[in-house]
């Protein structure tokens, strides 16, 4: 009958409208090749697609592929992100590994322009000290030599002041009698005593005289003048005046020379304090320096293995970052492209899946009108 006829027609002015529809959904397709689409024309296409309710397998084929081009849009945007997210994160290791390599890179210079600092150091405290232990040695061995000096002077010159001393004496005994000291008795051994009581007048140590001294019975002559005595006397006292003015001199030089010993020894012993001090000092400097040395060696060595570690780490931050570029690249740069291309084909099943739901529901409607319509 015509509503048959009509339906006929319809049905298939909508089946040809989907499938420009799914050529449309082919051409915006990324992949020329859909096996599926292509599976979904040939379904349309097959007289089976109208049986058994019309449309209602294509429409399902449509959904499916449908949701299936929206599962990939959504892995699409996931890996989109991924993608920005990890390349954020690598962007970001490269830049704080590259800023503590130069930080590592200026801490190895400082600690080698500070650990030569400290070698000159340490070499300038070495130099003191043995140039100090030198000067040390050199004023001992000074002041031994002026102590003995010192030494000498004082008993060749207490030696020479005693000579002189017993020499006026000796003088005084005949041309000032009253000056003259006499030497203290001496005790006298038991040989002595001996010889004594034997009759000798004088120990035998004193035995053996000058005879011109005890011949007392033979005076020596008189001068012919008294000039000549007067004469003697004052020789004999300007003797004694010299005499007295060469001790003086003497004890002089010995007091002059116990001064000078005295403050050359407090110098000496002042010296010898304040070089301890200064070596206590210097040795307690060069310990800290070895000790401050050791341990910026050791900070140099830590520099040093971070800066290797943080550049292994560069190059496999760099590696992964070279990866992911691989694999990024592509969608970032066509994922607006893609993303486009997809809708436009869902948008195209959709509109097929429009059309061939209407033509399911034209396909009912017609029947519901001829079934109602009345039998001519």
């Amino acid at each position: 009958s015509s509503s048959f006829l009509q339906l006929g027609t319809s049905a298939a002015a909508q089946r040809s409208r989907a499938l420009e529809l799914l050529r449309a959904a082919q051409a915006s397709a990324m992949d020329r090749a859909r096996p599926d689409l292509d599976l979904l024309a040939l379904t349309l296409v097959g007289r089976r697609a109208t049986k058994e309710g019309g449309f209602g397998s294509v429409t399902k084929m449509i959904d499916r592929l449908v949701e299936e081009l929206q599962r990939e849009q959504q892995d699409d945007d996931h890996k989109q992100e991924y993608c920005k997210k990890e390349f954020e994160i690598a962007d970001g290791k490269q830049q704080a590994l590259r800023r503590s390599i130069s930080d590592s890179e200026t801490a190895i210079t400082d600690a080698k322009e500070t650990i030569a600092t400290v070698v000159e150091q340490i070499a300038a405290l070495e130099a003191g000290i043995r140039s100090l232990d030198k000067a040390v040695a050199d004023a001992t061995e000074q002041r031994r030599e002026e102590n003995a000096e010192f030494k000498e002077l004082m008993t060749s010159n207490t030696a020479a002041r005693e000579l002189l001393l017993v020499a006026k004496n000796r003088l005084a005994k005949f041309y000032a009698p009253k000056l003259y000291e006499a030497p203290p008795k001496r005790e006298l051994s038991e040989a002595d005593r001996i010889s004594v009581s034997m009759g000798s007048v004088e120990p035998p140590a004193f035995a053996q005289v000058d005879s011109r001294v005890h011949r007392r019975d033979a005076p020596a002559p008189p001068p012919e003048t008294w000039g000549a005595y007067q004469k003697k006397g004052k020789e004999s006292s300007g003797i004694m005046a010299m005499m007295d003015l060469l001790a003086k001199d003497l004890e002089k030089e010995m007091a002059e020379a116990e001064t000078d010993e005295k403050l050359a020894q407090a110098e000496y012993e002042r010296m010898m304090v304040d070089s301890a001090e200064k070596r206590t000092a210097d040795a307690r400097s060069l310990a800290e320096k070895g000790e401050a040395k050791a341990d910026m060696a050791s900070e140099l060595e830590g520099h040093a293995d971070q800066r290797k570690a943080d550049a292994s780490e560069l190059m496999a931050v760099a590696r992964f970052a070279q990866t992911l570029h691989a694999e990024c690249d592509w969608l970032l740069q066509y994922h607006e492209v893609r993303k486009t291309a997809r809708a436009d084909e869902i948008d195209s099943l959709k509109k097929a899946k429009a059309v061939l739901s209407g033509a399911d529901f034209a396909l009912v409607q017609t029947r519901r009108r001829a079934f109602l319509q009345p039998s001519m």
